[in-house]
Parts: C-alpha cells; sequence; structure tokens
C-alpha cells in the first residue's frame, strides 16, 4: 500500500487530553526540519512519521460550549484547562460534531460539561468521510456504552484504526478484536500509559527492587488533580474511579512479585490539569531489615498523556499501511495500562523496534 505522508485523526471526547494533541501538532511542526532537537519526544522518526505529520480531520463531542467550533478553538472551550503550548495555532476547519451522550457524561459532572440538546450526527458516515485513519477514543472514564459505540463505528463502519485511552474494554472484547481482524483495523489498547506517570514509574522502581533483591510487602499508589478526568472519576456511584483504579493495579501488579498493591485518587480543583502522583513501597531487604521508599512526582497530565499517544498513533498507521488488523500486542503492552499481554517495558522496545522494520506484526 503506498504510504500517506499524513496521519488523519479522528477524536473522540475534546477535552483536555485532545487540547495538548491538537497543540502539539502545530508546536512539532517548527521541527520538521531539525526533528532531533524536539524535547519530550520518544521517538521523532517511526517508520518516516514524525508528530509534525499527524493532522485533525474529525472530532466529536457533546458539550454545548463545544459544538460547531472549529477543533483548535473547542480545545480551549468548556472546562478545559491543559497546559498551554508554545506555539501559534490556525484553524484547521474542522469543526466539533454533536456525537451521543449515551453514559459518556456520569450525573454528578453534567453541570460541569453542560451535555447539548442536538440530535447526533451519525458517526461512521462522518469518519468515512474525513478518510481518518483511525479514531482516538479520549472519553471519560467510565463512558463504557459510548466508547462500544464509537468502537463500533470505527472498527465496522469506516473501518479504521482504534485507539482505546481510556480504560474501557476494546482491546480485551472478543468481538471488537474479530471484527479489528475482519476488517483489518489495528487496535491500541485500553487505558493510555502516561510518558512518564504514575505507572511506568511504579514499574521501573518494582523493576529496580526485583533486581536488587528487595521484598515488596506493600505498596501504593495515590493520584491527585483538577482536571475533568479526576472531576470525573470521584463522588461517583458508577464506579468510574474503580475501573480506573483496575487498570492501574494490572498495569503494576503483573510486574510484581509479591506483597500488596492499592491505589487511590483525589480531586483539588485549583490544582486545574497539574497532578501529583505519591508512590510508597514498605520493603525489606537483607535479613528481612526495612526499606520504606516513597517518590512523588509531579507532572502536567495531558501532555503526560500525549507523550505516549503520538507514539501509538504513528504504530497505528504503521500497521494500517501494512494492511494489519487486530490488536497490537506489543504497541499495546508499551503504550497501554491494561493490554490483552503484559511485556516489560525494555522487552517491549526491542520489539518494538523490530516492528517498524517489518520483523513482527507489531
Amino acid at each position: 500500500m503506498m504510504q500517506d505522508k499524513k496521519i488523519k485523526v479522528a477524536i473522540i471526547g475534546v477535552g483536555n487530553c485532545a487540547s495538548t494533541l491538537v497543540q502539539g501538532m502545530f508546536y512539532y511542526d517548527k521541527f520538521r526540519e531539525n526533528g532531533e532537537g524536539a524535547p519530550g519526544i520518544m521517538n521523532w522518526d517511526l517508520g518516516g512519521y514524525t508528530p509534525a505529520d499527524v493532522i485533525v480531520v474529525a472530532a466529536f463531542d457533546v458539550d454545548r460550549r463545544k459544538i460547531g467550533l472549529d477543533v483548535t478553538e473547542a480545545i480551549f472551550a468548556g472546562e478545559n484547562c491543559a497546559y498551554r503550548h508554545d506555539c501559534i495555532i490556525t484553524p484547521l476547519g474542522v469543526p466539533v460534531l454533536m456525537g451521543p451522550v449515551l453514559d459518556g457524561v456520569a450525573a454528578h459532572t453534567r453541570e460541569r460539561f453542560q451535555p447539548a440538546s442536538l440530535p447526533p450526527v451519525d458517526v461512521g458516515k462522518a469518519l468515512i468521510e474525513s478518510k481518518a485513519d483511525m479514531a482516538l477514543c479520549f472519553l471519560p472514564t467510565g463512558s463504557d456504552e459510548a466508547s462500544d459505540y464509537y468502537a463500533g463505528q470505527a472498527i465496522n463502519v469506516a473501518k479504521i484504526g482504534w485507539l482505546s485511552g481510556m480504560p474501557s474494554k476494546v482491546a480485551k472484547n472478543p468481538k471488537f478484536v474479530a471484527d479489528a481482524e475482519k476488517n483489518r483495523c489495528p487496535v491500541v489498547g485500553d487505558d493510555v500509559k502516561s510518558q512518564m506517570g504514575g505507572t511506568i514509574t511504579h514499574r521501573a522502581l518494582i523493576d529496580l527492587m526485583n533486581e536488587r533483591g528487595i521484598t515488596v510487602k506493600r505498596t501504593y499508589q495515590v493520584n491527585y488533580a483538577g482536571n475533568g478526568d479526576f472531576a470525573n472519576m470521584v463522588d461517583d456511584k458508577a464506579n468510574r474511579l474503580d475501573k480506573k483504579h483496575v487498570s492501574k493495579h494490572a498495569g503494576v501488579t503483573a510486574f510484581l512479585k509479591g506483597g500488596t498493591m492499592s491505589a487511590g485518587a483525589g480531586f483539588v480543583e485549583n490544582m486545574e490539569d497539574r497532578k501529583t502522583c505519591v508512590i510508597h513501597f514498605d520493603s525489606c531487604n537483607f535479613g528481612g531489615a526495612p526499606v520504606g521508599v516513597k517518590l512523588i512526582l509531579e507532572v502536567e497530565d495531558s501532555p503526560n498523556f500525549a507523550g505516549t499517544v503520538i507514539e501509538a498513533i504513528r504504530y497505528i498507521k504503521i500497521a494500517r499501511d501494512r494492511g494489519i488488523g487486530g490488536v497490537l500486542p506489543t504497541v499495546s503492552a508499551f503504550c497501554m495500562k491494561s493490554p490483552p499481554t503484559q511485556i516489560p517495558d525494555q522487552e517491549a522496545v526491542e520489539l518494538l523496534k523490530a516492528f517498524v522494520r517489518g520483523e513482527n506484526m507489531g
């Protein structure tokens, strides 16, 4: 298949994650001639694709303050509070379309996210007309019905790639997996593992302790921030926070040789998109002597998310160029908290290099 240099993406949920990704398109465009000097990127060139090659061609949301706006305006509307990148943003001519609400807005966040009283567009038709290579799902945690709807439209109607950014199970859903294989739609999921977030940092500390013979008795991770994702998860009868913790727990305990792990979260409104993560270990070394570790990680939450998404987008595009469908196991293991198969990160890195060279199926 002939390679199209542009990677055309459709965004589902124009929140903070979408904001930082769209801003990043413009930010990295200025490094097009000198990509090796671009900050904050794992790989500038992946199979001939760079971060500057990503372009948004469709966008869906339900917030009345965003519907109809160009996506470059909508990313700063409503409750969005993502970090402002140093770049000049120009309109893309891509209006935000009304999607189905379904379970995408929790009862306790309806005032905050203000769903519009408009009929939804035909999502499958809009995806086909946009000629998107893939759909990126940035819906709130717990939006399982909405996630399934959009995944079905992408995989079975538009027959394009799918990135499952939140914990809703698509990459672990046997029907979606079978449909994606049949329709040659590459799928990456579920629940993005941030570029340097709590999950990857927690795992790195576990790897270090395993290598040094430290026995972990108990460990926990607590995250708190003031963005829409955290507002959505807390004070909720639909157990959205529990779903996020299940995903995070899976991403950490797969490499924990013993002991127990727990997680917690809190919403602190004036923190906006800045997130603090506290990781604690109660462990022991030689002779059972105690070892305590406490680490505090502070990040802008959405750029941390986008730093991984910009990698996954390009792996999906490489797979699409090659006619590969179904779940990309190594890409999912490297980029996601809760992939179908957990693979140690360093092993996944080598397998991904081989995938780019065309030596495996991703």
